[in-house]
């Protein structure tokens, strides 16, 4: 007989003789006490008005604290208006009414096309607004901004919030045949998360080519905000009812006051009742508390007398006692004990045997009880390491390992010595089991963890969300590829893991942080030449991928938060989540648009046409942004200078760029140098891609601009025209340089038919 059959035998040996073990007496009968899963009696019991009030509006039940009238309310934010049958919380509609939320009618945005792309049906634009600043939000833990169509986008403003929050997003279908995503991530509709402690909003529904592409098969497209849970989207039919906007409401949370638990409980206003638990409201920053019952009781938290006792016994479906046994209910819970002639812990109860047999029984298995149970650990354990083990190997095949090592094995030299590939277990210890500790960040692809290696070398190990099946080869190529870029300004791939279920990268550590977190969040000690050498780096390693890999690599996602600085802080280039390989016979590559707000190439976001010039573009936001200390896109600036790259064109346009240049900058340089590095940046900026400079030519203009040198003569004069920049009055025509039509702003968050979303300002 082969041993993992006996295993097996052995394991059914040990259950027969552990029911057998239920047969000893037991000198008592205990009543475990258990906690039923009543959450769904608490929330469908919150009932109760105040004495003499109307208990209902319609087909509604108005609970205190709200009630219709202000006598019958707790305060005046808590009246609901009934004139007309139909209970209305200021203007707005209310649905139903929970101990910590309201559920009201959404409001929706709609466009309707023909075929030749005129509106039809212009309703465009929704908003909504809460009827006082407390205690009401819009709640940003249930409720989502949704846009539905094949060709549309939305954006959502939050007034009267700190920056003035933006969020957006867009969806897309190629034919009528796309299959629907049900995670409403991009193909024919998508979601994102509005702002914490919303209080009013206003969204606008725009399409990108007025559904003249998707007209045959989607004229007319939708926006709104609404609970998340209570949507589910499937086909383009689902909108064609009339009712479409009544079925998901807005989720309001409400809070009691304006004091904490432990403030309110010291006053007499305090309105949680006998058997409940007080909550601090954390909305937004909001003050106030919430009332609900404790878990094994129902009923309204904030009347009296409060919640009463929930008797389990009296409803099977609450209590888990055996059929053989008593129920008994005890306050906020219940006992299960078995009957006569039954023994066992009330939810398990079998016959008892005679006195004699047990006994006779009990004396021939307790000697052989412990060694049993060591060997049931035994099995179990050899089970779950020989099941890990399997899955492993199963991960390392689907995740294309097998494939990675044979592509290694061809390589002779430093790269494939470099190109590790590394176990589970190995990146387990290194990262202490992915303890919470050693995340160094979250992205769109994943998250990065900080590991130390059993060689004490510090390593950035990235582990992804996703892998697509069928693009394994592909994705081993292009990592293969990636493996051997050697650039000392490129962060350096050092291996991978294929044993998990996503496959891992493991990176060089770069310690000093990001250009991003040096430029705008401490203060900032880059002098122009540290900034200019800096920029000198980013743009030899991008000059490196574009033109010195194997494979041309563009980068599709440079911005300032993905140039690392290390020990040294010289610049390496990071994040290649977004990056594509380009066939050295093509100078264009169509793909799905990816990149961040604020950075991405204008020419790119329009066609999908994705060449080395988009690096350029975004590369040229980044020295604006050296330049300025100025975000890319900034909301509480004004309209004009919410765009980084548009507010840095117009001025040069308008002659007074010096108003947007960094004080040390001007100081720093000389009007010929400065006039040098905008002249630059206009060009990295233009919205033709073929009038960009490659970035080779970049890389020899900021060298060249690294390199210059005031002489005394010229000290002087630079200091003095210095002086002028930073005066009210600019000097005449020194910064007149003509640029092209500005481009309109586009702000929210967007997906493109991928489960990657992407911020555009």
């Amino acid at each position: 007989m082969c041993p993992s059959l006996n295993m097996y035998l052995h394991a059914v040996l040990l259950l027969f003789l552990s029911w057998l073990l239920l047969l000893l007496p037991q000198p008592t009968v205990l009543a475990k006490t258990v906690t039923a899963n009543i959450s769904d009696v608490t929330s469908n019991s919150f009932l109760g008005t105040m004495p003499g009030c109307q208990s209902k509006c319609g087909n509604l039940s108005i609970p205190y604290p709200f009630g219709i009238g202000a006598d019958c309310s707790f305060d005046l934010p808590f009246v609901i208006n009934c004139s007309n049958s139909e209970p209305l919380l200021d203007e707005l509609v209310v649905i139903s009414i929970s101990p910590t939320q309201v559920r009201v009618r959404n409001a929706v945005a709609s466009m309707c096309y023909d075929k030749t792309g005129a509106v039809t049906n212009d309703i465009g634009l929704a908003w909504a607004s809460l009827p006082f600043d407390e205690p009401y939000t819009f709640s940003d833990t249930a409720n989502k901004l949704i846009v539905i169509g094949c060709d549309d986008y939305s954006e959502l403003v939050a007034d009267g919030q700190a920056g003035n929050v933006i969020s957006g997003c867009g969806s897309n279908c190629s034919s009528s045949t796309d299959k629907i995503d049900a995670n409403c991530t991009g193909i024919g509709c998508c979601q994102t998360n509005i702002p914490k402690g919303l209080k009013s909003y206003e969204l606008e529904l725009s399409s990108f080519e007025n559904h003249t592409q998707v007209w045959s098969y989607n004229n007319c497209s939708y926006a709104f905000v609404g609970e998340q849970d209570s949507f589910h989207y499937s086909s383009l039919s689902d909108i064609s009812d009339p009712n479409f906007e009544y079925r998901v409401p807005i989720v309001i949370d409400f809070a009691i006051g304006n004091q904490n638990c432990v403030e309110a409980q010291n006053s007499d206003a305090y309105l949680c009742q006998l058997n409940t638990l007080c909550t601090n409201n954390t909305d937004g920053g909001s003050k106030g508390y919430l009332c609900t019952c404790k878990i094994g009781y129902e009923g309204n938290p904030y009347l009296s007398p409060g919640c009463t006792d929930i008797d389990e016994c009296r409803n099977d479906n609450l209590n888990d006692c055996d059929e053989n046994a008593t129920c008994k209910n005890a306050p906020g819970n219940f006992t299960c004990s078995c009957n006569e002639h039954y023994v066992g812990d009330g939810r398990g109860c079998t016959p008892q045997a005679s006195q004699i047999s047990v006994i006779k029984l009990s004396l021939g298995l307790s000697f052989g009880f412990v060694s049993l149970l060591i060997g049931v650990i035994w099995i179990y354990s050899s089970i779950n390491r020989r099941k890990l083990i399997k899955l492993r190997e199963q991960y390392f095949q689907q995740n294309g390992g097998l494939l990675m090592k044979q592509k290694i094995s061809s390589i002779d030299g430093t790269s494939a010595e470099s190109s590790k590939i590394f176990t589970a277990e190995e990146l387990k210890k290194a990262t202490n089991n992915y303890a919470e500790d050693r995340i160094l960040g979250r992205g769109g692809y994943g998250v990065v963890y900080k590991g130390i290696l059993p060689d004490q070398r510090i390593v950035a190990i990235k582990k992804s969300k996703v892998m697509d099946a069928n693009q394994v080869e592909q994705f081993i190529h292009e990592l293969l590829i990636v493996t051997q870029v050697n650039h000392r300004n490129v962060v350096k791939l050092l291996g991978c893991c294929f044993e998990s279920e996503v496959p891992e990268l493991v990176y060089e550590y770069i310690p000093n942080g990001t250009l991003f977190e040096h430029i705008h969040k401490t203060l900032s000690r880059l002098t122009l030449e540290h900034r200019l050498r800096i920029a000198a780096e980013a743009a030899g390693a991008l000059s490196y991928l574009h033109s010195a890999a194997s494979i041309p690599i563009i980068h599709r996602d440079v911005k300032s938060a993905n140039i690392l600085l290390d020990a040294n802080y010289m610049a390496k280039m990071a994040d290649f989540g977004a990056s594509r390989l380009v066939p050295l016979d093509q100078t264009q590559v169509t793909t799905l648009v990816q990149g961040t707000l604020g950075y991405l190439d204008p020419e790119y976001f329009q066609t999908g046409q994705l060449n080395e010039k988009s690096d350029v573009y975004s590369f040229g936001v980044v020295l604006a942004e050296l330049l300025t200390g100025k975000k890319p896109i900034c909301l509480e600036r004004s309209q004009e200078e919410r765009n980084l790259a548009t507010y840095f064109l117009v001025s040069m346009k308008e002659n007074r760029l010096y108003q947007i240049l960094e004080p040390r900058v001007v100081k720093e340089g000389t009007l010929e140098q400065l006039q040098a590095i905008a002249e630059l940046v206009k060009r990295c900026l233009c919205l033709r891609s073929e009038e960009r400079p490659a970035m080779k030519e970049v890389v020899v203009e900021l060298e060249s601009l690294g390199k210059y040198r005031k002489d005394p003569w010229v000290n002087q004069q630079s200091h003095e025209e210095s002086e002028n920049l930073l005066s009210d009055e600019a000097p005449t025509n020194i910064y007149a340089f003509s640029i092209g039509p500005s481009t309109s702003d586009i702000s929210g968050q967007y997906s493109f038919g991928t489960s990657t979303t992407f911020p555009l300002n």
